[in-house]
């Protein structure tokens, strides 16, 4: 806490003012960060052209979601970073149900389930094969996000991290068609 009141430039007691604890802060800083994620993701998504077919456009929005959070990943590693560093946060997302339940709207893993659910209504996806595609997609993307930033791809160019999350979308893409 002392760091970072003093990065802040605020006496020591002055976050205690405004957060019980540091779990408290890291808390608030959590959901900051998810904001941040969510919004590079809306972006995204708004950037999609919409003259497609429903299914080519559902699919143009899965895509636009995952690049939107690898972007994110690359552009903002600390806020990525801490957006699954605080337990009780990362907790209540994993533990959601698929349809949502408790996840506020405007939340990654939110919006990555209404892309789920726009393949369902497209007819892209049958609804059979719907069950565990929300975790799936996002345990691949956010596995290459943290390939990037804290694995063995940390040090591979842009162009080329580019090139390996464009490769990974398009094997999502193609599995998403191939199984319904």
């Amino acid at each position: 806490m002392r760091d970072v009141q003093r990065m802040a430039g605020v006496s020591n007691s002055a976050a205690y003012r405004h957060y019980a604890d540091r779990d408290a802060l890291l808390a608030a800083v959590t959901e900051y960060a998810e904001t941040l994620l969510a919004d590079a993701m809306v972006a995204r998504l708004n950037a999609v052209p919409r003259r497609r077919s429903k299914g080519n456009l559902a699919l143009g929005r899965l895509r636009a979601t995952g690049q939107g959070y690898i972007d994110f990943a690359l552009a903002e590693p600390g806020l990525f970073r801490t957006a699954f560093a605080h337990k009780d946060s990362a907790d209540s997302a994993h533990s959601q149900q698929a349809d949502g339940a408790g996840i506020p709207e405007h939340h990654p893993f939110r919006i990555l389930i209404r892309c789920i659910d726009d393949l369902v209504a497209a007819g892209v996806l049958s609804p059979d094969r719907r069950d565990g595609l929300d975790e799936a997609t996002w345990a691949a993307v956010h596995g290459l996000s943290t390939l990037f930033l804290d694995g063995p791809l940390a040090d591979a160019d842009a162009a080329r991290k580019q090139l390996i999350a464009d490769r990974l979308l398009d094997v999502i893409g193609e599995g998403v068609r191939q199984r319904s």
